[in-house]
């Protein structure tokens, strides 16, 4: 059953020797990244039963009252909402979420029930950054850079998210779960339950990502479109709800907010190409796309994203 995107076996990557399939999966990957910005990995190394059990929690949180919910809501004054949250009415996206840092984060606030969840979710994320590290090698390898660069230049994993979303039915007069979008960071993982709803948009044209048990979606954020100068590219998506509710968790492999973000000379000076976009601070640049779910623009072309930074060609 195809997912109507490219799926990556990443099994040679956790196989000693198997440097032929490192090789067909590298070349892969490259080809989703530059004709797409997404892909699905199965082999991962992410569970597939702790994926199962991650869902059926989650599930069972999401059901409980709203008062138990709030129980694990954001601290006060934390200037990012670790814990329970609920998009708020005005908010074009219509779902509840819980977020999380990563493990032992003071930002964290974890539900009591239940029973196992912060367990699992501690897990969760463990695998999560190790799958982070084999893409962002894999992303560095198919843009020919030097060895290790990606990964020493994003060397701080205190910024990496991980969220479990429960997204409402649809209704008569809208459907909208997440509006479209492309994402801030370097690398997001997904994987949705059973109900679907995950849509790319390629070539104008929206394509269903069709969920399929064990694997997880990947794409690239607009740091890599960023550092790449558009070898790359960030890919727009969205999650259309469906007749039931729909449940996912998603992982963002973030930069720290601090980094400084522009083209790198490997696609700029060194090969005599003009730099298309200016540099910024990753931090300032989360906020301006935050204000987008604050306060809204009433245009959309006032809608901040990454051609924000861009530079017009000369």
């Amino acid at each position: 059953m195809s997912s109507g995107i490219p799926t990556v076996d990443l099994s040679p990557f956790f196989a000693q020797g198997d440097e032929e399939g490192k090789r067909k999966a590298i070349k892969s990957i490259g080809h989703a990244c530059s004709e797409y910005g997404f892909f699905q990995v199965v082999n991962h190394g992410v569970p597939v039963e702790l994926m199962k059990r991650a869902l059926a929690l989650s599930k069972t949180f999401f059901k409980y009252p709203n008062e138990e919910k709030l129980k694990s809501g954001p601290v006060p004054g934390m200037p990012i909402p670790a814990g329970y949250s609920l998009q708020p009415e005005r908010s074009a996206d219509k779902n509840e979420f819980f977020m999380m840092f990563p493990p032992g984060s003071s930002f964290n606030v974890y539900p009591i029930n239940p029973p196992g969840f912060r367990e699992v979710l501690d897990e969760m994320f463990s695998h999560f950054v190790n799958a982070g590290r084999i893409i962002e090698n894999t992303i560095n390898e198919c843009l020919g850079l030097p060895s290790n660069l990606l990964t020493e230049y994003n060397n701080d994993r205190k910024w990496d998210l991980m969220l479990a979303f429960r997204y409402f039915p649809t209704t008569e007069t809208e459907n909208t779960g997440v509006a479209e979008h492309k994402d801030v960071n370097c690398i997001t993982f997904v994987f949705q339950d059973e109900v679907g709803g995950l849509e790319v948009r390629k070539d104008g044209n929206w394509i269903p990502v069709t969920p399929l048990e064990g694997t997880l979606i990947v794409n690239v954020g607009d740091v890599i479109q960023v550092l790449s100068n558009d070898r790359f590219k960030s890919a727009s998506h969205r999650v259309v709800r469906q007749a039931r509710d729909r449940h996912s968790y998603a992982f963002f492999y973030n930069i720290g907010g601090d980094k400084w973000v522009e083209p790198l000379p490997q696609f700029t000076k060194e090969i005599k190409e003009a730099p298309k976009y200016k540099g910024f601070l990753f931090k300032e640049y989360l906020q301006l796309r935050s204000r987008n779910k604050t306060h809204p623009p009433s245009r959309p072309e006032d809608v901040i994203s990454i051609k924000h930074y861009s530079i017009p060609p000369q």
